[in-house]
C-alpha cells in the first residue's frame, strides 16, 4: 500500500524487508519449529529426544534473526554503541542456554558449552571462514592488529581458567569455598579487563582496528524500528526454547549415547554460534575476511572474558551453589591449544584455504576424541 504522495508506507517497507530476508536466508523458514516445540513440550513432555532435536533446530533461526537485527541496529548507532550492543547480544543465545542450565545446577553442561564455544569459534568458525573465503579468493587480507589483540585477550582468559584448575590438583586441595572465592575474584578481574579492552578498541585506539579488507557488496540493513522489535521478541523466544532444550538435553544425551560434556562442547556450541557462523562465512565469501576474523576471535574473547565470569557471579543468585571457573584438564588443554592455533593462523594478516583445513582438522580431532572418550570432569 502506498501513501497519497506516492511513497510506500512504513508497514509496507517492513513487510518487504521481512519477505526479502526470508527469500535470501532459507534457514529462517525453520522459525515454524518454535511454536511447534513449545506446543510439544506441553503435549509430550516426556519425549525428551524429540524435544531435543526440534529445540536445536528452532534455536538456529532465532539466533540468525538475533544476529541480523543486532547488526542492523549497530550500523545505525555508530561504533561505540554498536560495539557495546554486539558485546551484549552477540552471544545471547549461548548466555541464555547457559543461564537455563545454571538454574538447574547442570554445571558440567554449562562449563562444557563455554569451553566448546571458545574452541568452536577459534577453530571451526575461523577455519571455515578461511576455507570458504580461500576457495573463492586466492589470498585474503585482514587486520592482524585486531587479530592479535583478540588472541591476547583470549589467552589471558584461558590463563585465568587454568588457575582454579591448577590449585585443585595440589597435594592438599583447598576447600570448595576457597575455589569459589578465587573464581569470583578472577571473574571480576576478567570483566574489568574486557570493559577496558572495549574502551581501548572502540575509543582511545580505534584507528588501529580499521578494516584491512573490502566488501564485494554492501548489505542493506533493516529499519531501526523493525530491528528493535525483533531483538525484543526473539530474546523472549530464545529464552523459552532454551528452557525446553536444557530440560531435555540430559535424558536425550543418554538415549543417544552421548554425555552432557559432549553435548555441551559440540552441540550447544555449534547451535549457539550458528548465526555468527552464517555471518562470518558469508563475509569471507564476499572478501571481507577481516570481519570474519573479528567475529570468530571477538566472540571467543567475549565468552571467555565476559560470559563465563558473568555466569560465575550470577550463580550466587540463581544457582544451587556458586559455580567455579574450575574446568576439567581436557577442556583447559583444548582451550589453550585452540588459542595458540588461532594466534599462529592469524599472525600473518593473510588467509588462504589450506589454513582453514588445518584449523578444521584440529577441531575434528578434539570433537572425535571427546565423543569416543569423554572426559570425566568435575560436576
Amino acid at each position: 500500500m502506498s501513501s497519497s504522495d506516492g511513497r510506500s508506507s512504513p508497514s509496507a517497507g517492513i513487510g518487504r524487508s521481512v519477505l526479502q530476508e526470508l527469500r535470501h536466508t532459507p534457514v529462517l523458514w525453520l522459525i515454524v519449529l518454535v511454536p511447534i516445540v513449545i506446543v510439544l513440550e506441553h503435549l509430550v513432555p516426556d519425549s525428551h529426544t524429540l524435544l531435543f532435536f526440534i529445540s536445536v533446530l528452532a534455536i538456529v533461526p532465532l539466533a540468525t534473526l538475533l544476529s541480523r537485527a543486532t547488526e542492523a541496529v549497530a550500523a545505525r548507532t555508530g561504533d561505540a554503541v554498536g560495539g557495546l550492543l554486539n558485546a551484549t547480544l552477540g552471544n545471547l543465545t549461548e548466555l541464555v542456554i547457559s543461564l537455563s542450565a545454571l538454574r538447574t545446577g547442570q554445571y558440567l553442561l554449562v562449563k562444557a558449552s563455554l569451553a566448546g564455544a571458545i574452541v568452536t569459534n577459534t577453530l571451526f568458525m575461523l577455519g571455515g571462514a578461511f576455507l570458504l573465503g580461500g576457495l573463492k579468493h586466492h589470498l585474503q587480507e585482514f587486520n592482524r592488529v585486531n587479530a592479535r589483540f583478540q588472541a591476547c585477550l583470549l589467552f589471558l582468559a584461558t590463563i585465568a581458567v587454568l588457575v582454579p584448575s591448577i590449585i585443585s590438583e595440589v597435594d592438599q586441595p583447598p576447600p570448595l569455598a576457597i575455589s569459589q572465592n578465587v573464581s569470583l575474584g578472577l571473574s571480576v578481574i576478567l570483566i574489568a579487563v574486557y570493559a577496558l579492552g572495549m574502551l581501548f578498541s572502540l575509543r582511545t585506539h580505534k584507528e588501529l582496528f580499521a578494516s584491512a579488507g573490502h566488501a564485494d557488496e554492501e548489505q542493506a540493513t533493516w529499519p531501526l524500528g523493525l530491528s528493535i522489535a525483533i531483538l525484543v521478541g526473539v530474546t523472549v523466544l530464545v529464552a523459552l526454547v532454551s528452557e525446553i532444550f536444557v530440560g531435555s538435553v540430559q535424558v536425550a544425551a543418554e538415549h543417544l549415547g552421548m554425555t552432557p560434556a559432549f553435548v555441551g562442547f559440540i552441540v550447544v556450541a555449534l547451535v549457539g554460534a550458528a548465526a555468527e557462523m552464517t555471518t562470518a562465512f558469508s563475509a569471507a565469501r564476499a572478501d571481507r575476511l577481516d570481519l570474519s576474523v573479528g567475529i570468530a576471535l571477538g566472540s571467543a574473547a567475549q565468552i571467555a572474558l565476559f560470559v563465563a565470569p558473568l555466569l560465575v557471579i550470577v550463580s550466587y543468585v540463581i544457582g544451587p551453589e556458586p559455580m567455579t571457573l574450575q574446568f576439567w584438564p581436557g577442556a583447559v588443554t583444548m582451550m589453550i591449544v585452540a588459542t595458540v592455533a588461532a594466534t599462529l593462523l592469524s599472525n600473518g594478516g593473510r588467509g588462504a584455504w589450506y589454513a582453514g583445513v588445518m584449523a578444521l582438522a584440529l577441531y575434528a580431532i578434539f570433537a572425535f576424541t571427546l565423543f569416543v572418550l569423554p572426559p570425566a570432569g568435575p560436576t
